[in-house]
C-alpha cells in the first residue's frame, strides 16, 4: 500500500453562535446542499435536529418534537432518499426500546416529521432498535447492517428497507453465518454501482480490520484484500470510483487521523498524504459527509427543494432553480495562504428583480456586502480557494427543466463533524478536506 493524492484539510470556524453543540455518536447526512445533524452525545444523550447550508455557510436548528419525531438519539443513522431523511435506532435501552421497531422519517419539502407505514396491511418482521450499526442507500432500498442490540450484545441481521413499500426484508441474520461479515458494530459501510462495502469495527470485543462486499445481484458476500489496520468508530464515503475511509481507533481511547482510500476499480488500498501546514484531527465516533458530483452516487436522484436555503427563480409564473456553472476565474484577492473560504451571495429580500432596493428597512453589513456581490456578479456563489490560488465563481442560468438541484453544481467538499475528543460547550468540530487528484 502506498501514499498517493495529498489531501488539504481546512477548520471550518462557526460563524455565528447560532450552530449545535460538539458531539459524538451522532448522525448526518447531506441533500441538496445542505447537511443534516441529529442527536448524538456530549454529557448526555441530545435531542435537536441542525440543518447546515453550505452555500450560506449558516446553521438552522429545525423542530424535532411531536408524535411522529424521534427522541434522544446515540448510535443511530441517517440516510436521504428522493426529499426524506430516515433515520434508524439509537434510542436509550429500555423495555420499550427493545421490541419497537426505531424507524423515523423526515419530509425535507414540509420541513417536518412524517409516519410512513408500510403499503401492506400484513404484519411482518421488523428490525428492533440498535446501536452502531450501518446504513446505506442502494437503488430505492436501504441497507442496513449489524449493530449492538440490548441484551443480545453484537448482531449480524442485515436488513433491507424499500422506500417504494415501506417494507422490512431480512436478507440475512444467522449467528452461524460464515459467509459473510458475521455479528459486527462500531463498522463502516458505503454503496457503489449495486454493491455494499462493509469495514471493520467491533465482532463482540474484538477490533476488526477485514473488508467485505454484498451483491445485489447474487446476494451474496465475498472477502476483499485487507486495507487499513483495525478500526471502530470510523466513517465511511463513496468518492467517485473510490471508498474513503477517516478516523476511527483500535479502541475507544486511541483515536486516529489516517484517510485511506479503496479503489472499486483497482481493488487496491492507498493512505492519503496530507499536505504541509494541514493537520487532520484525531477522531472517532464522528461523522463524514460529501457535496458535489464527486460524492453523488449515480443510482440515487435528488429532487430540488424550495426549502433547502436556496430561493428559486419565478419566471413565467414557475419555480425554477438556478444553474450554477463552477469555473475557473482570475485571482482578485487573497488575505492569507492555507484556508479555503466559502462565500455565498444570494438575492437580498429588499431588491426587486433588477436589483434596485424597493423597501426602507436599514441594511446590515452582510446583507450590503451580498447587495454589492449581486451587481457585480449576479445571483451566484463564489468559492474562493485561497490554498491554491484560485476562485471558482458560479454563474447563473436558469435551468430549462424542472428537475435541477443546485447542490450538483458546487465543488466537491467532504466535511468531517463532530467525533471525540470534543470540547465541551463548544460548536460543534467541522473540517472540509478537498483531495488533489
Amino acid at each position: 500500500m502506498s501514499q498517493r493524492n495529498p489531501s488539504l484539510w481546512t477548520r471550518l470556524p462557526p460563524r455565528s453562535s447560532r450552530s449545535p453543540c460538539d458531539r459524538y455518536k451522532h448522525a448526518c447526512c447531506s441533500h441538496s446542499g445542505n447537511v443534516y445533524v441529529l442527536g448524538g452525545r456530549e454529557s448526555s444523550c441530545l435531542r435537536d435536529f441542525w440543518r447546515y447550508s453550505v452555500v450560506l455557510d449558516e446553521w438552522t436548528e429545525l423542530n424535532c418534537t411531536g408524535e411522529a419525531a424521534p427522541e434522544e438519539l446515540e448510535g443511530h443513522t441517517m440516510v436521504a432518499h428522493e426529499g426524506f431523511l430516515y433515520v434508524f435506532g439509537g434510542l436509550l435501552d429500555s423495555a420499550y426500546s427493545a421490541c419497537r421497531c426505531a424507524l423515523w422519517v423526515f419530509d425535507i419539502a414540509k420541513q417536518k416529521w412524517v409516519r410512513r407505514q408500510e403499503k401492506s396491511s400484513l404484519q411482518k418482521l421488523t428490525p428492533t432498535n440498535r446501536k452502531s450499526h450501518s446504513a446505506v442507500v442502494l437503488g430505492s432500498a436501504m441497507l442496513m447492517y449489524g449493530g449492538f442490540v440490548d441484551m443480545k450484545g453484537t448482531s449480524p441481521d442485515f436488513w433491507s428497507l424499500d422506500f417504494d413499500t415501506m417494507a422490512w426484508s431480512l436478507l440475512s441474520g444467522s449467528q452461524q453465518d460464515s459467509l459473510g461479515p458475521g455479528p459486527r458494530h462500531s463498522h463502516s459501510a458505503a454503496a457503489y454501482q449495486g454493491c455494499m462495502y462493509l469495514f471493520g469495527g467491533l465482532k463482540g470485543l474484538r477490533e476488526q480490520r477485514d473488508f467485505w462486499k454484498w451483491s445485489s445481484s447474487s446476494h451474496t458476500w465475498s472477502s476483499l484484500r485487507y486495507g487499513p489496520p483495525k478500526l471502530m468508530g470510523h466513517s465511511a464515503v463513496t468518492y467517485k470510483d473510490s471508498m474513503l475511509i477517516f478516523g476511527g481507533g483500535e479502541t475507544q481511547d486511541c483515536p486516529k487521523n489516517c484517510l485511506w482510500m479503496y479503489s472499486f476499480i483497482t481493488q487496491t488500498w492507498v493512505q492519503l498524504t496530507t499536505l504541509p501546514g494541514s493537520s487532520p484531527p484525531d477522531k472517532i465516533h464522528h461523522c463524514c459527509t460529501g457535496l458535489g458530483l464527486s460524492y453523488k452516487p449515480s443510482s440515487t436522484s435528488s429532487s430540488f427543494c424550495c426549502d433547502s436555503g436556496l430561493r428559486p427563480r419565478v419566471m413565467e409564473g414557475k419555480l425554477r432553480p438556478f444553474k450554477n456553472k463552477c469555473v475557473p476565474v482570475p485571482r482578485t484577492f487573497l488575505e492569507s495562504d492555507g484556508a479555503i473560504e466559502l462565500k455565498s451571495f444570494a438575492p437580498d429580500k429588499c431588491l426587486d428583480r433588477k436589483g434596485v432596493r424597493c423597501c426602507s428597512e436599514p441594511q446590515s453589513s452582510r446583507e450590503a456586502f451580498m447587495e454589492m456581490g449581486a451587481q457585480k456578479t449576479g445571483s451566484c456563489l463564489t468559492f474562493e480557494n485561497k490554498a491554491f490560488r484560485k476562485t471558482w465563481s458560479c454563474s447563473e442560468e436558469v435551468l430549462e427543466d424542472e428537475d435541477g438541484d443546485i447542490a450538483r453544481h458546487l465543488p466537491d467538499l467532504l466535511l468531517v463533524l463532530g467525533g471525540k475528543p470534543c470540547t465541551k460547550t463548544s460548536p460543534i468540530s467541522m473540517w472540509q478536506v478537498t483531495l488533489i487528484d
